[in-house]
């Protein structure tokens, strides 16, 4: 992969917006080419050229599972291990088996949050509708348009209720385990926090948060568990994830965060014993255990599992190597810049992923899209990718950032491949553009 990827692929150009998507890694591609070039069968027929599509993709599901943990025979329940012992199976097949049943792949992220939004809402409101309640949803001020949309749509149908929990300055741009729990109802049915923000690369307290589910539901009646989902998308690829360290029941991973194809997949708590609900929001042939129709789509899948592959494989190199570019990128800023800079999302009560830097360069003319506008060299973003650029940014403000500064943020986000020159690059064009500026 070269070393500088920017707009179209100009080598002049230096990439810093691996948060908004990444490039798609070589191998990934390779694998691509060959399931769609060698396993194009319909993974469904029982033919040869069928059943070649098939174990592509049961490889595929295999390392995205292994890419969260999955496969830690110590997460194996006991009445697990002796149901399926008693079908004279291995443990080596026990937990494929479990890995195979657990892992959904979807288009992407979107429709995994949706999804698990919908389900659970489904879920609640089957089992509860004698109460009259409407399922209640607790989630963050931070989370993607793809949780927040979809909860303020179905809540304006009068399908659901949701709260929202602030992370605030005081609480280090994280949301606080109790401030969850003081707003937890008879009704509450789904607590959704994503691990990393896309914006400020602040890592949310999601193993104690699920710890503090689990004593409530403890004392709620079984058919009113509350479920815990964390959209994993910015994390996976920068930090080591176990999926059952963290205690959620569902995590949402998107394949072209980290070098992947631009489809996802969704993880589900022992889905094959029902432990977890999930209902279909497509309808057909009845593929993916009949919670996700339509043929697969073996090329990209098989590209996910690839990314998936080299993330177990290498995430510690990957996030070492990141870690010192982000923090020879801020080094070299406050070096240049001095009071000029203010960092964005720095806490000492928290932890950011290790490739993510949001900074402001302080003047009226030094806003952040007037800054990317007019940079020759660096390529990057002012916050999430598919937000608008006429207001600051939400998130900024909530953690207590002047909008005045919030208006000039930029996110820059380092990649695998991002080196010490590219940075050294990157901050004479910011030099230079800000002379400019302050003379007009």
């Amino acid at each position: 992969m070269e070393n500088a990827i920017g707009a179209a692929g100009d080598p002049q150009t230096v990439y810093l917006d691996f948060n908004a998507t990444t490039p798609v890694a070589p191998e990934v591609l390779e694998a691509i080419h060959h399931a769609l070039k060698d396993c194009w069968g319909n993974p469904s027929s029982s033919h040869h050229y069928g059943i070649k599509a098939k174990k592509v993709i049961d490889e595929a599901r295999t390392n995205v599972a292994r890419m969260i943990n999955l496969d830690d025979a110590s997460g194996i329940k006991t009445c697990q291990w002796k149901r399926v012992s008693e079908f004279l199976l291995t443990k080596l097949c026990i937990i494929m088996i479990l890995i195979k049943l657990d892992i959904l792949f979807t288009s992407g992220g979107t429709e995994a949050n949706n999804m698990v939004i919908r389900s659970v809402t489904t879920h609640y409101s089957r089992l509860c509708k004698e109460s009259g309640d409407l399922p209640h949803i607790i989630t963050s001020n931070m989370e993607h348009d793809s949780v927040k949309l979809v909860l303020e749509k179905l809540a304006n149908e009068n399908i659901l209720e949701y709260t929202v929990v602030n992370a605030t300055q005081a609480s280090g741009g994280t949301v606080k385990c109790d401030g969850i729990t003081q707003l937890v109802r008879p009704n509450t049915c789904l607590i959704s926090i994503m691990l990393a923000n896309n914006e400020t690369g602040i890592i949310q307290p999601i193993a104690e948060i699920a710890k503090a589910v689990k004593a409530l539901n403890c004392v709620r009646e079984l058919h009113n568990r509350i479920y815990f989902h964390t959209d994993a998308a910015q994390a996976l690829g920068k930090i080591p994830v176990k999926v059952k360290d963290l205690g959620v029941d569902y995590l949402t991973i998107v394949g072209h965060k980290f070098y992947g194809p631009r489809i996802g997949a969704l993880y589900v708590k022992n889905l094959d014993a029902k432990e977890t609900p999930l209902y279909p929001m497509i309808f057909g042939g009845g593929q993916e255990r009949n919670m996700r129709s339509g043929t697969e789509n073996t090329g990209m899948i098989a590209g996910l599992g690839k990314a998936a592959s080299l993330v177990a494989q290498n995430v510690e190199l990957y996030s070492t190597h990141m870690a010192k570019i982000r923090d020879y990128l801020e080094d070299r800023l406050k070096e240049k810049f001095g009071e000029m800079v203010h960092f964005n999302g720095q806490f000492p009560t928290s932890q950011r992923i290790p490739n993510t830097c949001n900074v402001s360069f302080i003047g009226k003319e030094l806003k952040g899209w007037d800054i990317l506008a007019n940079a020759k060299i660096l390529v990057a973003s002012i916050g999430a990718a598919c937000h608008a650029q006429d207001r600051p940014s939400e998130i900024l403000l909530s953690i207590g950032i002047p909008k005045e500064i919030a208006y000039n943020a930029l996110r820059l986000s380092v990649g695998r491949e991002t080196s010490i020159s590219d940075i050294d690059r990157v901050i004479s064009d910011i030099q230079h553009v800000i002379d400019r500026l302050r003379l007009h």
